[in-house]
């Protein structure tokens, strides 16, 4: 019997060509991926880098954000004091207006706004993380100095005026601070200007009608500039949510795109591993021919 040489090197190619495919399909089957290299599929490989740059923006700036929320909700928190000590000091500032405190009433009272002024200032100077909250980009050291050689005393701004954002994945700016003299002012102006002033004004029994009006506007300027960073707040948390939002989606659009179909490629293989035994028992019937018959 003479067997076609042609014929047995095809059924050779198409033996290693199934046993190629029943090896893709096991590893598929057993990883659950349908592409694990560039050579299985170059177009989705490529697109699965693009995701993968696109989750890991995602994953960035949620943790960027997530940091940057926890500072704001310090710095708020700060500032929700020191509205409550402002106007404590202004209950004082018209108590001070009472026609028949006396002399010594009045150094009491202008020891209580010491005290208020004191502890603004340990609040202006918050810290966390290591950074100061209130000094612009100048973190590492305390915004705010009290000078109490001077009558009034004043507080020097040892910060810079420079805003700082932080940059969603959509290119978005959120502006995370507020410099400290757009909050408390510094010299004889804004918060601090108007608490030295009632301090100095108690401390000689002066009247301080003028310095209740002005620790008004200075609270009212603190609450404005406060409600910038309670606004960056909710923009940075609703960008964040969203962030989480689509890099889920990105991460179930790469997961069809490399993942397999373990039913189908189940079913493949079955069918693959029915073709290669068919193909190893006619290679194996045709080599019981005599090998003599192929040279010719």
């Amino acid at each position: 019997m003479r067997v076609d040489p042609n014929y047995v090197n095809n059924l050779a190619a198409s033996i290693e060509q199934s046993s190629g495919a029943e090896q893709r399909l096991t590893n598929q089957l057993s990883s659950g991926l349908r592409v694990a290299s560039l050579a299985d599929d170059p177009v989705a490989a490529a697109q699965s880098s693009l995701l993968n740059g696109a989750i890991g923006r995602d994953d960035t700036y949620v943790r960027t954000a997530s940091r940057e929320a926890s500072t704001l909700q310090v710095a708020d928190s700060a500032l929700g004091e020191v509205v409550r000590q402002l106007t404590a000091a202004i209950g004082l500032a018209v108590q001070a207006g009472n026609g028949t405190l006396s002399a010594a009433n009045k150094t009491a009272l202008a020891q209580q706004v010491s005290g208020i002024r004191d502890q603004v200032l340990t609040l202006a100077n918050t810290s966390y993380l290591g950074q100061h909250l209130f000094g612009g980009s100048q973190g590492a050291g305390s915004p705010f100095s009290l000078d109490n050689s001077t009558s009034p005393a004043m507080v020097s701004y040892n910060g810079d005026t420079k805003l700082q954002y932080v940059e969603t994945p959509g290119g978005q700016k959120i502006p995370v601070n507020v410099p400290g003299t757009a909050l408390f002012g510094s010299g004889s102006s804004g918060v601090f200007g108007a608490l030295n002033q009632l301090v100095a004004d108690l401390s000689r029994g002066a009247d301080a009608t003028v310095d209740s009006g002005a620790l008004s506007e200075a609270l009212g300027q603190l609450t404005t500039q406060r409600s910038v960073l309670g606004s960056a707040l909710s923009r940075i948390q609703a960008t964040s949510n969203y962030a989480q939002t689509d890099a889920a989606q990105l991460r179930a659009t790469q997961s069809g795109l490399m993942s397999s179909n373990t039913v189908q490629v189940a079913t493949d293989l079955k069918t693959v591993e029915m073709q290669h035994q068919a193909l190893l028992s006619v290679m194996a019937a045709l080599q019981k021919v005599n090998l003599f018959d192929y040279l010719h």
